[in-house]
């Protein structure tokens, strides 16, 4: 199982209810599809603001723009006991409201979604080139039914 530790580093997070249940939700669902579910981990969860993320992505990425979420995934630590930390994850809440209502998403699913993307990157799950694409997706897609959550693809395809 993953545990998280959420806190609220910036924005007003009060328009989505229960970030920290729904974060714990997601992350056990992407665990659960990425065959992760019986490792002891553990994952730092930041909810942001657009300029907060905006910072973090020009400094560890050289992107000088605010995105919806980033993850840090921890290298790992050979002879350590205890739970294994995957890393962080940051989530900005004014891009995550624009895209929910730019793709006519609840907001609670995206957020799920981001989540969900965010834990499979910090799994070892990438998406840079085409074929590593499709099996992220497909995991997203899986963890998220599990939750009730509709295809975020669906209308992507051409």
């Amino acid at each position: 199982m993953i545990a998280l530790d959420t806190m609220v580093e910036a924005g007003d997070w009060t328009g989505l209810e229960d970030p920290e249940g729904l974060a714990q939700r997601a992350a056990n669902a992407a665990a659960a599809v990425a065959d992760a579910a019986d490792e002891d981990a553990e994952v730092s969860v930041m909810l942001t603001d657009d300029a907060s993320i905006r910072e973090l992505n020009r400094q560890w990425r050289g992107k000088d723009k605010a995105t919806n979420v980033l993850s840090f995934p921890a290298p790992e630590q050979p002879g350590f006991e205890g739970p294994r930390h995957l890393g962080d994850i940051a989530l900005a809440y004014e891009t995550l409201v624009r895209e929910a209502e730019e793709e006519s998403k609840t907001l609670a699913d995206h957020f799920a979604h981001l989540v969900v993307h965010g834990i499979l990157h910090l799994l070892g799950y990438d998406h840079e080139v085409e074929a590593e694409a499709e099996v992220m997706e497909a995991l997203e897609v899986k963890a998220l039914a599990t939750l009730g959550i509709a295809d975020p693809y669906r209308d992507m395809a051409a």
